[in-house]
């Protein structure tokens, strides 16, 4: 998806959602950064663009920090060695760090053009 597709659908708003049970700072909390999810939060349309930015840059801050936790704690296994399929893991684990990183450059992108 390139920026400008991006940018659009941060323009556009989804259809309501069904209660999902969390609140808006539970779902950054969490690391759900994608503003077209966040747009279902009715607290999160009322935001400025600004803030509604800030509040995607802290997600992806949460995210990433979720990501490196969990290779740090697959990399720090004692026995890693012995057990092969962690390499797998950690592989999966550098690819979504990767791709967040990616994904964070368009959204940053797509923010600079509101």
């Amino acid at each position: 998806m390139n920026s400008d597709e991006f940018g659009e659908k941060l323009k556009t708003k989804p259809p309501k959602a069904k209660s999902s049970g969390i609140t808006l700072q539970q779902a950054i909390d969490f690391g759900e950064y994608h503003p077209e999810v966040l747009s279902t939060f009715p607290d999160f349309l009322i935001l400025s663009p600004h803030a509604q930015f800030q509040l995607v840059r802290q997600a992806l801050d949460n995210k990433n920090r979720q990501l490196v936790t969990q290779w740090a704690e697959i990399n720090n296994f004692l026995d890693f060695s012995k057990k092969p399929e962690l390499k797998e893991a950690l592989d999966n684990l550098n690819k979504q760090i990767k791709n967040l990183e990616n994904e964070r450059e368009e959204i940053y992108l797509a923010y600079s053009k509101l």
